[in-house]
């Protein structure tokens, strides 16, 4: 198995028979408002142009999972490559009829902790807290998957998400081979942050069985945590060496 770091949160999971896209945020630098004005700079989201390689990893995707619609996990230029392609889509059955309105070929959807034949394997939507008290409320739905294919590794997608005892179970009781983490601590105007802080993401990774992938970083100008902060705490917590923290453009393989 290989994944393939596009940018933020986009992700290309490619097995032998399977190339699948994890929430699409294609647009060009620029194209999506600020998401903080006053406690970051107003700058336009995202930061960072797509990788030049996108386009040879993109040609290959047939299947999307979408664990919930902000747009910096599913923007315009997403939604098109999707529609053009008429690439099947996999979503929290929650997000279903918004996912249609926007003329997307939804093909399964799931509730959390149910699993279901996906592909030559299953797949299970596994709940996800997008952020620390009453702003998770606000974000709306989200769900992180946890997916197992035919002769391939394990992979949990955790998404948007902080520590919970739900996250916790997927890590401790199905114990997947690599485990996703958005480790960009985001935070808008008000409220707590959005996503794990510090000391969530080190027990995170630190109760992952297997290997951590981390991504939601240096794209969005409501992410302070950088790569280089991260790599650090982890180092100092000895965890770097089972984490990658890939670039945009880059890819993991996984054997």
């Amino acid at each position: 198995m290989r994944l393939h770091h596009l940018r933020n949160a986009t992700l290309v999971i490619e097995t032998e028979k399977h190339v699948i896209l994890v929430d699409p945020m294609l647009g060009k630098r620029k194209t999506i408002a600020p998401f903080s004005i006053f406690r970051y700079k107003p700058k336009r989201n995202p930061l960072t142009y797509l990788p030049k390689n996108s386009r040879d990893i993109l040609s290959k995707v047939t299947h999307c999972i979408i664990t919930h619609l902000h747009p910096d996990h599913l923007d315009k230029a997403g939604e098109v490559f999707l529609r053009r392609k008429s690439i099947p889509v996999i979503c929290n059955s929650k997000d279903k009829n918004a996912l249609i309105k926007r003329s997307l070929t939804v093909i399964q959807t799931l509730d959390y902790w149910k699993p279901q034949d996906f592909l030559d394997g299953k797949i299970m939507g596994i709940p996800a807290v997008h952020g620390y008290g009453f702003i998770a409320k606000l974000m709306g739905n989200v769900m992180g998957f946890y997916i197992e294919l035919l002769n391939e590794k394990s992979i949990y997608i955790s998404s948007d998400t902080i520590l919970t005892e739900d996250v916790e179970k997927v890590l401790t009781e199905l114990k997947p081979d690599i485990a996703t983490i958005a480790c960009g601590t985001a935070r808008l105007d008000f409220g707590q942050p959005l996503l794990m802080r510090i000391n969530d993401i080190i027990k995170f990774i630190a109760l992952a069985p297997g290997k951590v992938f981390a991504n939601h970083l240096e794209a969005l100008n409501h992410c302070p945590t950088t790569r280089t902060e991260l790599k650090a705490a982890l180092t100092a917590n000895n965890l770097l060496s089972k984490t990658s923290i890939p670039n945009d453009g880059e890819s993991v393989e996984y054997l």
